[in-house]
């Protein structure tokens, strides 16, 4: 596989676990001790750090796409793999 490819794979990855990634790790204000502003919903978050979650998100997909790329080279899952309808009504 080219190296563009794995990198197009990569930044697809990135933002999959970006979004994938966004429940986890955040505290509201609550949680954090701050009083809530009159009109705040009470699952807004305290703080977002975007750049330690965009950090998180490149880690995960950095170990995404070596998996996605040694079953490439492997074939460890192949698209007949994924064919459920055949092996249902085949």
């Amino acid at each position: 596989m080219r190296w563009t490819s794995v990198l197009a794979i990569y930044l697809l990855f990135v933002i999959a676990s970006a979004f994938v990634l966004l429940p986890f790790g955040v505290r509201t204000g609550e949680e954090a001790g701050e009083e809530l502003i009159p009109g705040q919903a009470t699952s807004a978050p305290h703080r977002f750090d975007f750049g330690r979650h965009m950090l998180r998100a490149a880690i995960l997909a950095a170990a995404l796409v070596v998996l996605f790329d040694l079953n490439y080279i492997y074939g460890w899952v192949t698209a007949d793999d994924l064919d459920f309808y055949r092996d249902i009504f085949g």
